[in-house]
């Protein structure tokens, strides 16, 4: 198992886990489409140049390959933006690789805000409803280096279809090998008053500032890094609800379709608690710059402790 804390770009530390997923399986083929450059991905081709395709600005065609790739004995890795891997390659991701019991690794980088000056035609916060609407398909969102590195792998040893959804350029370091585990949440931080559940890693980051700023008010948070989003660690989710009586859900996404969503359709039919959400809710994405979007849709910790407060007093 490779130790990701030198890599800085989250980009990097999927690649690397397709690398050497590829030396040690010769079925591993990835495919792109156009975008070579922005995920790196030509590291794959320099090492297994036979092994590379680019299928051009085709994504609905990228994933057909990929699932005739697959109905060939092939385990394919196909890429694109998060709002083409979603949107556009929907339908052939939902019959050809899903439906047809293929195994195909469908990758959306640039996930939310942070396609940043991409803009709103760029910036997939429906990828995360669409993709838990498919049955048995396992949806990720990694919150540093070593998660996605980790997840990867575990990810292709299932043998299901997978869409992972991470940030390209930027990374985070908060694993040491060996603590991630696919379909268990990490706890980050144990408290009694409320249970922050979060995933993506530019939430996460925010979150834990927000437990830090929350304790200098008297508040304690447990928190909880939900980096599966599919399928979903309804245990963690129990535990923390029975104990706390107070959820935050926080994400990178749209509330219809996403974690919020999930976490508290579970958690109506175990153990309710009082609820509040840090999400998108009816908007679009904009141009900026993370910090800016970060701001404009209120994903910051200073935000979540709002939230927070105002939860805790319900």
């Amino acid at each position: 198992m490779r130790d990701t804390s030198s890599i800085n770009d989250m980009r990097d530390a999927l690649m690397a886990a397709i690398i050497d997923l590829a030396k040690e399986h010769k079925e591993v083929v990835f495919l792109d489409a156009d975008l070579s450059s922005c995920i790196n991905s030509g590291s794959f081709k320099k090492e297994f140049p036979d092994r590379f395709f680019n299928v051009g600005i085709a994504e609905a065609n990228m994933v057909g390959v990929a699932s005739g790739l697959s109905s060939m004995g092939f385990v394919p890795y196909a890429h694109s933006f998060g709002c083409f891997s979603s949107r556009r390659a929907y339908d052939q991701f939902y019959l050809s690789a899903n439906y047809a019991g293929q195994t195909v690794h469908l990758i959306g980088t640039d996930a939310g805000v942070t396609a940043q000056i991409n803009g709103g035609t760029h910036m997939p916060f429906e990828d995360v409803g669409l993709m838990r609407l498919i049955p048995e398909l396992i949806v990720l969102d990694p919150s540093d280096t070593q998660s996605c590195y980790e997840l990867t792998l575990q990810a292709f040893e299932t043998g299901h279809c997978s869409y992972t959804r991470l940030r390209r350029k930027g990374a985070t370091h908060r694993y040491a090998p060996g603590q991630v585990k696919l379909g268990k949440a990490n706890v980050l931080a144990e408290g009694q008053d409320l249970a922050i559940v979060a995933t993506s890693e530019v939430i996460v980051n925010e979150a834990e500032k927000a437990v830090d700023m929350l304790a200098k008010k008297g508040i304690k948070a447990t928190l909880i890094d939900m980096h599966t989003i599919k399928p979903l660690d309804t245990e963690i989710l129990d535990k923390v609800s029975k104990e706390t009586g107070h959820v935050l859900v926080c994400e990178n996404a749209r509330y219809a379709g996403g974690l919020g969503e999930a976490v508290a359709a579970h958690l109506a039919t175990t153990y309710p608690a009082k609820m509040d959400f840090v999400c998108v809710g009816e908007q679009f994405g904009e141009v900026g710059k993370l910090d800016y979007l970060m701001k404009a849709f209120h994903f910051n910790a200073e935000d979540m402790v709002a939230k927070a407060e105002a939860l805790v007093r319900r």
